[in-house]
Protein backbone atom coordinates (compact mmCIF):
# COMPACT_ATOMS: atom_id res chain seq x y z
CA UNK A 1 0.00 0.00 0.00
CA UNK A 2 1.06 3.86 -0.69
CA UNK A 3 1.56 6.40 1.71
CA UNK A 4 -0.41 9.23 0.20
CA UNK A 5 -0.27 12.88 1.30
CA UNK A 6 -3.36 14.98 0.26
CA UNK A 7 -3.08 18.50 0.07
CA UNK A 8 -6.26 20.85 -0.51
CA UNK A 9 -5.55 24.22 -1.67
CA UNK A 10 -9.03 25.33 -2.16
CA UNK A 11 -9.37 28.05 0.62
CA UNK A 12 -13.02 27.43 1.10
CA UNK A 13 -14.05 24.70 2.60
CA UNK A 14 -17.50 24.23 0.77
CA UNK A 15 -16.00 24.14 -2.60
CA UNK A 16 -16.78 21.44 -5.00
CA UNK A 17 -12.79 20.53 -4.61
CA UNK A 18 -13.21 20.32 -1.65
CA UNK A 19 -15.81 17.82 -2.52
CA UNK A 20 -13.31 16.28 -5.26
CA UNK A 21 -9.94 16.25 -2.71
CA UNK A 22 -12.50 14.44 0.10
CA UNK A 23 -13.80 11.50 -2.61
CA UNK A 24 -9.46 11.17 -3.22
CA UNK A 25 -9.00 10.13 0.11
CA UNK A 26 -11.62 7.96 0.88
CA UNK A 27 -11.11 5.66 -2.47
CA UNK A 28 -7.48 5.93 -1.27
CA UNK A 29 -8.86 4.47 2.63
CA UNK A 30 -10.99 1.75 1.12
CA UNK A 31 -8.08 0.33 -0.74
CA UNK A 32 -5.87 0.20 2.42
CA UNK A 33 -3.59 3.24 1.60
CA UNK A 34 -2.75 5.49 4.24
CA UNK A 35 -3.88 8.59 4.19
CA UNK A 36 -2.91 12.41 5.87
CA UNK A 37 -4.22 15.52 4.47
CA UNK A 38 -3.77 18.74 4.62
CA UNK A 39 -6.09 21.43 4.55
CA UNK A 40 -4.37 24.86 3.67
CA UNK A 41 -6.96 26.83 5.06
CA UNK A 42 -7.26 25.66 8.40
CA UNK A 43 -3.39 26.48 8.37
CA UNK A 44 -1.94 29.23 10.25
CA UNK A 45 0.86 30.66 8.53
CA UNK A 46 2.20 33.41 7.02
CA UNK A 47 2.28 32.91 3.27
CA UNK A 48 5.26 35.40 2.83
CA UNK A 49 8.60 33.74 2.87
CA UNK A 50 10.62 35.98 4.92
CA UNK A 51 14.45 36.39 3.95
CA UNK A 52 15.36 35.15 8.10
CA UNK A 53 13.77 32.08 6.93
CA UNK A 54 15.42 31.48 3.70
CA UNK A 55 18.71 31.65 5.34
CA UNK A 56 17.60 28.90 7.76
CA UNK A 57 15.26 30.41 10.10
CA UNK A 58 12.58 28.50 12.10
CA UNK A 59 9.19 28.20 10.25
CA UNK A 60 5.67 27.92 12.23
CA UNK A 61 5.26 24.29 13.51
CA UNK A 62 2.30 24.04 11.06
CA UNK A 63 5.00 24.41 7.82
CA UNK A 64 7.30 22.13 9.90
CA UNK A 65 4.76 19.48 10.35
CA UNK A 66 3.70 19.48 6.64
CA UNK A 67 7.22 18.77 5.36
CA UNK A 68 7.48 16.17 7.82
CA UNK A 69 4.51 14.51 5.58
CA UNK A 70 5.76 15.19 2.67
CA UNK A 71 8.84 13.25 3.64
CA UNK A 72 6.78 10.46 4.48
CA UNK A 73 4.51 10.44 1.61
CA UNK A 74 5.18 8.00 -1.17
CA UNK A 75 2.29 10.02 -3.61
CA UNK A 76 1.26 13.72 -3.13
CA UNK A 77 -1.94 15.02 -4.38
CA UNK A 78 -2.48 18.94 -4.63
CA UNK A 79 -6.48 19.81 -5.43
CA UNK A 80 -7.13 23.76 -6.12
CA UNK A 81 -9.05 25.67 -8.68
CA UNK A 82 -7.24 27.47 -11.35
CA UNK A 83 -8.05 31.39 -10.16
CA UNK A 84 -6.56 33.39 -12.73
CA UNK A 85 -4.62 31.42 -14.85
CA UNK A 86 -2.73 30.17 -12.16
CA UNK A 87 -3.29 28.58 -8.55
CA UNK A 88 -4.61 30.49 -4.95
CA UNK A 89 -2.55 32.60 -3.21
CA UNK A 90 -2.89 30.21 0.06
CA UNK A 91 -1.38 27.69 -2.25
CA UNK A 92 1.23 29.56 -3.67
CA UNK A 93 2.32 30.81 -0.07
CA UNK A 94 2.20 27.53 1.37
CA UNK A 95 4.66 26.23 -1.66
CA UNK A 96 7.09 29.19 -0.85
CA UNK A 97 7.35 28.55 2.91
CA UNK A 98 7.11 24.67 2.27
CA UNK A 99 9.35 23.57 -0.72
CA UNK A 100 12.64 25.51 0.34
CA UNK A 101 16.14 25.33 -0.64
CA UNK A 102 17.49 22.11 1.35
CA UNK A 103 14.22 20.57 1.73
CA UNK A 104 13.23 20.18 -1.54
CA UNK A 105 16.59 20.75 -3.20
CA UNK A 106 20.25 21.79 -2.80
CA UNK A 107 21.58 24.77 -5.07
CA UNK A 108 25.10 23.09 -6.27
CA UNK A 109 27.88 25.42 -4.91
CA UNK A 110 28.98 26.61 -8.30
CA UNK A 111 25.86 27.68 -8.89
CA UNK A 112 24.94 25.40 -12.15
CA UNK A 113 21.87 22.92 -11.36
CA UNK A 114 20.50 21.99 -8.18
CA UNK A 115 19.97 18.20 -6.43
CA UNK A 116 16.41 17.34 -6.33
CA UNK A 117 15.98 16.14 -2.88
CA UNK A 118 12.09 15.10 -3.02
CA UNK A 119 13.17 12.15 -5.27
CA UNK A 120 11.23 8.64 -5.21
CA UNK A 121 7.25 10.37 -4.57
CA UNK A 122 4.67 10.83 -7.95
CA UNK A 123 1.86 13.27 -7.63
CA UNK A 124 -1.31 14.24 -9.26
CA UNK A 125 -2.72 17.53 -9.44
CA UNK A 126 -6.71 17.38 -9.04
CA UNK A 127 -7.45 20.92 -11.02
CA UNK A 128 -10.91 22.50 -11.08
CA UNK A 129 -11.32 25.52 -13.26
CA UNK A 130 -14.62 27.37 -14.37
CA UNK A 131 -13.04 27.68 -18.24
CA UNK A 132 -12.98 24.69 -20.53
CA UNK A 133 -9.68 22.73 -20.62
CA UNK A 134 -9.09 23.53 -24.33
CA UNK A 135 -9.33 27.37 -23.68
CA UNK A 136 -7.13 27.00 -20.59
CA UNK A 137 -4.70 25.27 -22.71
CA UNK A 138 -5.05 26.99 -26.04
CA UNK A 139 -5.71 30.98 -24.45
CA UNK A 140 -3.15 30.49 -21.51
CA UNK A 141 -0.54 27.92 -22.43
CA UNK A 142 -2.07 25.55 -19.19
CA UNK A 143 0.08 27.80 -17.21
CA UNK A 144 -1.19 26.33 -13.89
CA UNK A 145 -0.60 23.30 -14.62
CA UNK A 146 2.95 23.43 -15.74
CA UNK A 147 3.64 25.64 -13.25
CA UNK A 148 3.13 23.13 -10.18
CA UNK A 149 3.93 19.85 -12.42
CA UNK A 150 7.23 20.93 -13.67
CA UNK A 151 7.75 23.74 -11.78
CA UNK A 152 7.26 22.67 -8.08
CA UNK A 153 7.04 18.93 -8.61
CA UNK A 154 9.53 18.48 -11.66
CA UNK A 155 11.69 20.72 -10.23
CA UNK A 156 12.28 18.87 -6.66
CA UNK A 157 12.55 15.57 -8.18
CA UNK A 158 8.79 14.14 -7.99
CA UNK A 159 7.59 12.48 -10.50
CA UNK A 160 6.04 11.25 -12.46
CA UNK A 161 2.95 14.35 -12.27
CA UNK A 162 -0.44 13.08 -13.19
CA UNK A 163 -3.07 16.13 -14.02
CA UNK A 164 -6.71 15.72 -13.36
CA UNK A 165 -8.74 18.52 -14.51
CA UNK A 166 -12.65 19.00 -13.70
CA UNK A 167 -13.84 21.33 -16.14
CA UNK A 168 -15.75 23.88 -17.01
CA UNK A 169 -17.39 23.67 -13.07
CA UNK A 170 -19.18 27.05 -13.54
CA UNK A 171 -22.79 24.98 -15.36
CA UNK A 172 -22.25 21.77 -14.37
CA UNK A 173 -24.81 19.50 -14.17
CA UNK A 174 -25.19 17.57 -10.75
CA UNK A 175 -24.49 14.66 -12.60
CA UNK A 176 -21.89 15.37 -14.24
CA UNK A 177 -20.25 16.75 -10.63
CA UNK A 178 -21.29 13.24 -9.02
CA UNK A 179 -19.24 11.34 -12.12
CA UNK A 180 -16.51 13.78 -11.60
CA UNK A 181 -16.66 12.59 -7.76
CA UNK A 182 -16.39 8.63 -8.56
CA UNK A 183 -13.46 9.18 -11.00
CA UNK A 184 -11.55 11.37 -8.12
CA UNK A 185 -12.48 8.12 -5.83
CA UNK A 186 -11.75 5.55 -8.68
CA UNK A 187 -7.94 7.95 -8.90
CA UNK A 188 -7.96 7.55 -4.58
CA UNK A 189 -8.44 3.68 -5.32
CA UNK A 190 -5.00 3.88 -7.25
CA UNK A 191 -3.28 6.53 -4.96
CA UNK A 192 -0.29 6.32 -7.63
Amino acid sequence: MTSVLIIQGHPEADSFGTALADAYAAGARDAGHEVRELRLRELEFDPLLRSREARGGEAEPCITEARDSIVWAEHLVVQYPTWWASTPALLKGFIDRVFVPGFAYRPHETGNGWDKLLKGRSSRLLITMDAPVLYDSLYYYASSRRAMSKGVMGFCGIRPTRVTTFAPIRGSTERKRANWLVRARELGSRAS
